[in-house]
């Protein structure tokens, strides 16, 4: 008479190499924390390395930054300087989304439309924004209006442009089953052509993103009293080293944080579009 094999043994037999080795959810998160993090800290390393055996003052250690972060950033100035600075920031970056999706999408959707433009967009596409501040200024005056506009003027053209693209890869059968069941101009649009161009519309505001942050601080250097870049100017006047590294780094902060949003916001928009991605990649 055979013995009857263990069920446990059976069921890891069966289960296959992949469900016993499966690592738990504290293993992802260390190593994705290892990932994240390795290469900053390292880099970390070898410049306070690097940093103690050199006699440039002009290359200071980073336990000097840090120091300087905090004895410049944490207090009033981040009221007055980098609040206000995140403000005008965040309104060029909405205004920025609004008007380049909506008339990315008319421009799209109308392909005479897009045929009139097209010469005209690509000349102002052209123009870098840095050389408008001038013109704002005497136009607008130096007001937070000014730098808001020329938030704008920079990072309006990746979403605008993007969204065009967008719209117009509209799957043709689609638009075509949308016709023959009589769908709605409203429907369509929401249902259809703003979630096919979606893709390729938040790609558009990842790189408008980081160009709203670059005018920001460009337009504070120019003109303003007060804000990020403004100080970081002064700082780097006044032969204030650390000071100046710390604007830098927290500089960097901000983009690492709006890179965290926008990621949040990126999954939740497209969870569709990535989970066809894994299907097709199955």
């Amino acid at each position: 008479m055979t013995k009857q094999p263990d069920r446990i043994a059976v069921a890891e037999r069966t289960a296959g190499p992949d469900v016993a080795r499966r690592p738990g959810v504290g293993s992802r998160i260390a190593a994705s924390l290892g990932y994240s993090l390795g290469l900053p800290m390292l880099l970390l390393v070898v410049w306070g390395l690097l940093a103690t055996r050199s006699t440039n003052r002009f290359f200071p250690d980073p336990l000097t930054i840090f120091e300087a972060f905090v004895d410049t950033w944490v207090g009033p100035a981040f009221v007055e300087d980098v609040l206000p600075s995140l403000y005008r920031l965040g309104l060029g970056i909405t205004a920025s989304i609004v008007v380049g999706i909506a008339a990315g999408t008319i421009i799209g959707l109308m392909q005479w439309l897009r045929e009139l433009l097209e010469p005209l967009l690509e000349f102002f596409r052209a123009i870098p924004p840095p050389v408008l501040i001038p013109v704002a200024m005497l136009l607008l005056g130096i007001t937070d209006t000014m730098k808001v506009v020329v938030i704008v003027s920079g990072a309006v053209w990746p979403i605008l442009l993007n969204t065009i693209e967008g719209v117009r890869a509209t799957d043709s059968v689609m638009t075509e089953t949308a016709d023959s069941f009589q769908v709605t101009w409203w429907e369509r649009l929401w249902f259809l052509v703003l979630p096919a161009a979606s893709p390729r519309i938040m790609a558009g505001v990842r790189q408008g993103l980081s160009v709203a942050l670059i005018l920001m601080v460009i337009s504070e250097m120019f003109a303003s009293s007060a804000g990020l870049g403004y100080r970081i100017a002064y700082f780097q006047r006044n032969y204030l080293i650390a000071e100046m590294w710390s604007g830098i780094l927290l500089l960097g902060l901000v983009g690492v944080f709006l890179a965290v949003v926008f990621g949040i916001v990126e999954r939740r928009v497209l969870r569709w579009y990535h989970g066809l991605r894994e299907v097709n990649r199955a």
